[in-house]
């Protein structure tokens, strides 16, 4: 072998290109000079964009160190190995909550049980270390949880069933200390799930029916503890009151804390981008380097998204949740000659019934509803970047289905149950608050998740055909089975970047069901209908793995201390467990010998002394 030549490590390079990675892997424990050449970065760059099949134009992470480990870290770091399963259920696992700090996580099953989990026993297995059963409470079954900011409280929401079968949603707060039950709040409809404000306070809703396709969403401000010492100190108060039409509501709340967004900006669509500068370069005009997606910035009373019919203010009675109002009952106090023309409309038969509540909501709106504050949105005055809260939630303009994303400001002033009266903010002729901003997904909503940073909001949705119109608001359009997941970057308010489908969903709009996705520092995740849950690198927007189930996959989880541990939820009433490869390995790995502590007691092992000498370490190695 001495007295072959070495090849020249062009050709050495030449030959590892034509290779898959595991051979340049295996050829490079040869010698020497091939180990070099397998490490070398331009082979590595090759074999990365070859084998995840990225395009070219995508650069390489910024936090990436070298090709070889980028390659290295979406192979092995993925959590796509099942270690174990969870069979502690008895039906349909809904939905996974880890804590803030990743000990413990929580589940919510059709078994109307929230489980209780230990994260991080030292054999590296999950192990049951509490459930409630709510059926007490005459819960039909459990359906979302989250902890609260210091992991001492957990919120569990679920569909409360009432009498002459109609079913609403309610709350419940329990202590994480000694697992006793702190407070239980109502919440209509139940697909607003509800969330945490900060460590003491939660959001719910309310709804209240005015007509047959009109109605109004109460969104409110709770106090955890609701046993205080005093009758004069507020435990609830209400936030904001929104028109809903066309028969659409709002759902599925959640909270982003935007803190000055220091964090550096998400890859972009690289391919948008090229062809929106190809365009503006042969129109002579400059153009924004971004994907424009559809937005409606509610600014203005003229806009179709923030008209809708109103209540009496003082009706928030929930034994009358349920009793929907006549609109023709609010006519009177609405006196408009547009209003005169769609009543005359309405006598000659040419518009329909549907049509003129709905224009008739537009135009209470437009009289009725508080007019949004434009600076709530930009940056403060000094241009320096501040702290703000927003509250998302699904809602609709032009059906049922939720298919917008609503954005709503809460001040520092809101974030308390302390405060002023209720009514006592507002005009007596502002019956509503305007959203914001929204956006428009075009398609039905079945799934949201907050990057860690929360500057990013994920949205898994189901695509309705290009073009379409809608008529009628209680007849959507047909969706698509493919999952589209969009990215929404809470800096700009904009939507950045749409992800390649991979993941599916089958039920028709009337059947349609929330999927829960997770977002990590790199991966994002979710279910679908498939049997399967999937997982994407944030940054060069892939799907990297299929997790496997045997029926719908409901939920999955990231582990906030260590991303490479997922959790998926089924409705095979099963939990799965799945860690990278890499982690999987090192669990595996029997453990090393103890190295000795000082150079006397390393002589003397090097040199075959017994093990029964008086020196300072141990045989463990500790001293």
């Amino acid at each position: 072998m001495a007295d072959i030549p070495a090849l020249p490590d062009s050709l050495v390079l030449e030959i590892f290109l034509h290779l898959p990675h595991n051979a340049v892997l295996s050829a490079g424990l040869t010698c020497h000079q091939w180990l070099a050449v397998s490490r070398d970065e331009f082979l590595w760059r090759e074999l990365f964009y070859s084998y995840y099949r990225i395009p070219r134009a995508v650069p390489r992470h910024p936090a990436a160190v070298s090709w070889y480990r980028e390659f290295k870290r979406l192979y092995d770091c993925i959590p796509c190995v099942e270690v174990q399963t969870l069979r502690e259920h008895h039906d349909q696992v809904l939905h996974l909550a880890f804590s803030h700090r990743g000990q413990r996580f929580s589940s919510c099953s059709k078994d109307c049980t929230v489980k209780l989990w230990d994260a991080e026993r030292s054999d590296g297995t999950i192990s049951l270390v509490h459930s409630s059963s709510m059926r007490q409470y005459n819960w039909g079954y459990t359906q979302f949880s989250q902890f609260n900011a210091d992991d001492t409280l957990l919120l569990v929401s679920g569909v409360y069933l009432g009498p002459h079968h109609c079913s609403s949603g309610e709350i419940a707060v329990i202590s994480l200390e000694n697992y006793t039950l702190l407070s239980r709040v109502r919440n209509k409809p139940y697909d607003v799930f509800g969330c945490w404000l900060n460590e003491t306070h939660l959001i719910s809703g309310n709804l209240h029916w005015i007509g047959n396709m009109t109605s109004c969403s109460v969104l409110w401000l709770n106090k955890a503890f609701q046993d205080v010492e005093s009758e004069n100190v507020n435990v609830v108060k209400r936030l904001f009151k929104i028109q809903n039409i066309n028969a659409s509501t709002i759902r599925t709340v959640m909270v982003a804390h935007c803190r000055r967004h220091d964090t550096p900006d998400l890859l972009l669509d690289y391919e948008a981008q090229s062809q929106a500068r190809a365009l503006a370069q042969q129109a002579g005009q400059r153009h924004q380097n971004q994907h424009q997606p559809l937005l409606f910035d509610l600014g203005g009373t003229d806009s179709e998204e923030e008209q809708d019919g109103f209540e009496d203010e003082g009706d928030e009675d929930e034994r009358h949740q349920g009793d929907r109002k006549p609109l023709a009952a609010h006519l009177p106090q609405v006196k408009h000659s547009p209003l005169d023309h769609v009543i005359q409309g309405r006598r000659s038969g040419v518009v329909e019934e549907r049509e003129l509540e709905a224009r008739v909501a537009m135009l209470m709106g437009q009289t009725h509803t508080k007019h949004t504050d434009s600076s709530v949105l930009s940056s403060s005055a000094g241009g320096e970047p501040e702290d703000k809260t927003y509250l998302l939630f699904t809602t609709g303009s032009l059906t049922y289905s939720p298919h917008q994303i609503g954005i709503k400001r809460i001040m520092p002033d809101q974030m308390t149950t302390s405060g002023p009266v209720l009514g006592e903010e507002r005009s007596t002729d502002e019956f509503f608050d305007s959203l914001d901003h929204v956006i428009d997904i075009h398609g039905h909503i079945i799934g949201m998740g907050l990057s860690p940073d929360h500057r990013y909001l994920y949205v898994n949705s189901r695509a309705w055909p290009a073009g379409c119109k809608i008529s009628d608001p209680m007849s959507p359009p047909p969706i698509a089975e493919e999952i589209d997941l969009h990215v929404i970057d809470l800096k700009s308010l904009r939507e950045e970047r749409r992800s390649l489908r991979a993941h599916r969903a089958f039920t028709p709009n009337d059947e349609c069901f929330f999927i829960f996705l997770d977002v990590s520092r790199d991966f994002v995740a979710s279910g679908a209908e498939d049997k399967h849950g999937y997982i994407w690198d944030r940054h060069y927007n892939i799907c990297l793995a299929k997790l496997a189930h045997t029926d719908v996959v409901n939920s999955v989880a990231f582990s906030p201390a260590d991303q490479e541990l997922l959790l998926s939820a089924s409705d095979d009433s099963t939990i799965k467990v799945w860690r990278s490869p890499r982690m999987v390995r090192l669990a595996q790995t029997p453990p090393r010998a103890p190295r000795p502590r000082n150079l006397l007691a390393s002589l003397l092992s090097r040199r075959g002394a017994p093990h029964n000498l008086n020196t300072s370490a141990s045989l463990n190695g500790r001293p």
